[in-house]
């Protein structure tokens, strides 16, 4: 039996009748059609307790209920049940999906931002060379210089990074609330911009281009197998050739299960305005910080 009629006969028996009447065949109607009805499936995961005959089942509920973790999922002789290994192929596809699918049209026309484009002409290029990510294109650092607001204290940067699924599912919330942060402080706001395939340090050279005093980079985080939605906010004071990573702070785990982007994007207006009023990032402003308590 071939994969599309597989496909059909468990449509069916889940009581999707749309194809009973489709013929089987290699045509663009029928694979639009199974297309179609994949989609629509939900696959909902679920938390139980798959361990057999437990000592106390009642912990292991309780630690299911906090952590993402794979705890007390059981097993069949020395592999883990087929539902959890399911899961996980499941949560595997998805963090490949987070770093190789790229941002979609739809969603950059609606955050309504300038786009532009690091070196990286491709995400194999962005993976495997680290540089490639840290610049911008020609043509982009030449629109940058011409139509960027320069000398205003903050510049945003949204960068898919390595997951577009974590932009996509928190930037809707987290840069109008960071923006309107901002305002209420009356700190003055560069035009944010959307950068591909771009890596933090990218904003070292946005922020030479545009004078700014803080480049703040809202980028997808590496995806792992708890979760392919999260964000992370690398922010730095004043940028140069001798900065190092220790001068960056970062706030990392912005997603529903971790800080909600809204949350998180109050606490970032609230910690840029510690920035431009200490002029310092990461540890000296850690370390100002701690001096003056």
């Amino acid at each position: 039996m071939d994969i599309q009629a597989i496909v059909k006969q468990v449509l069916e028996e889940l009581g999707k009748t749309e194809l009973k009447n489709v013929r089987p065949s290699t045509t663009p109607i029928y694979q639009e059609k199974v297309e179609k009805m994949i989609r629509s499936i939900v696959y909902e995961k679920e938390k139980v307790v798959r361990v057999n005959s437990p000592m106390d089942g009642e912990i292991i509920e309780k630690v299911q209920s906090i952590t993402p973790a794979r705890i007390g999922i059981g097993r069949t002789g020395t592999r883990m049940k087929t539902r959890e290994y399911l899961d996980f192929r499941i949560d595997h596809a998805a963090a490949q999906d987070a770093v190789f699918r790229g941002v979609s049209k739809e969603f950059l026309s609606e955050l309504n931002l300038p786009v532009l484009q690091s070196k990286s002409e491709s995400m194999d290029e962005y993976l495997m060379n680290l540089d490639s990510g840290r610049k911008l294109d020609d043509a982009s650092r030449k629109w940058a210089e011409k139509n960027l607001s320069k000398g205003k204290q903050v510049q945003i940067i949204v960068s898919d990074g390595l997951s577009s699924t974590g932009v996509e599912a928190n930037i809707r919330d987290l840069l109008p609330a960071l923006v309107q942060g901002l305002q209420v402080k009356n700190i003055s706001l560069g035009e944010p911009v959307f950068i591909k395939r771009s890596r933090v340090w990218i904003q070292d050279e946005l922020a030479s281009i545009t004078n700014c005093d803080v480049v703040i980079s809202l980028i997808g985080e590496r995806p792992g197998l708890a979760t392919a939605k999260s964000i992370s906010a690398y922010l730095i004071y004043r940028p140069s050739q001798d900065t190092v990573e220790a001068d960056r702070t970062v706030i990392s785990n912005i997603h529903d299960g971790g800080i909600p982007p809204v949350e998180a994007g109050a606490y970032l207006a609230d910690l840029i305005g510690d920035v431009l009023k200490n002029k310092a990032s990461g540890v000296k402003l850690t370390q100002l910080k701690l001096s003056s308590d």
